[in-house]
């Protein structure tokens, strides 16, 4: 039989460790999401997986509110984050100082996750767009890479937390196979 772990069991860094440790070379860039509870969900799989930093764009909401505090459970503590106004900016910025831009879209050419390949040592900057819009056209012409989720059921997308979720998992996976 198997014993749930309490969570003094889990071995888990505080804040101060948090912040110490050697980051994964992701960033997230939400751009434009409406939900604050999307936002806090965010923010608490970026915690898990040491994202570098969290970008929140445009009219995506930033801490500290109540309903991003009450699906990060602290997150907004850990990770750094940061608010800009214009992702398309963002997104020039980053690229002219070498992270690889991904958005997670739907869209023309695009390439399946699981057949997506990390550069090993690569900044990674993993865009996510508005609940109904998705990743403004701006910034998918940009990107230099398109991630699609494969899918295979009758619904069109997923959440956006549940897309970050997962493709966040992928990546690191990815990046960490060798160790």
């Amino acid at each position: 039989m198997n014993r749930k772990l309490e969570n003094s069991e889990l071995d888990r860094l505080d804040i101060d460790g948090f912040k110490a440790a050697e980051k994964s070379p992701i960033i997230i860039i939400l751009d434009n999401i409406r939900s604050l509870n999307n936002i806090g969900s965010v923010f608490r799989t970026s915690d898990a997986f040491l994202v570098k930093k969290i970008y929140l764009c445009g009219i995506t909401a930033t801490p500290p509110h109540k309903d991003i505090r009450k699906t990060a459970l602290g997150a907004t503590e850990s990770v750094d984050w940061e608010y800009r106004k214009d992702t398309g900016e963002l997104a020039a910025e980053l690229q002219r100082d070498g992270v690889q831009l991904v958005a997670v879209e739907q869209a023309e050419n695009a390439t399946m996750l699981n057949d997506f390949t990390v550069e090993t040592g690569k900044t990674i900057a993993l865009i996510f767009g508005n609940e109904v819009k998705g990743v403004s056209q701006e910034v998918v012409s940009m990107s230099d890479v398109v991630l699609e989720i494969p899918q295979f059921g009758t619904k069109h997308s997923l959440n956006i937390s549940v897309s970050a979720g997962i493709t966040v998992w992928d990546i690191w996976s990815k990046q960490n196979r060798s160790k």
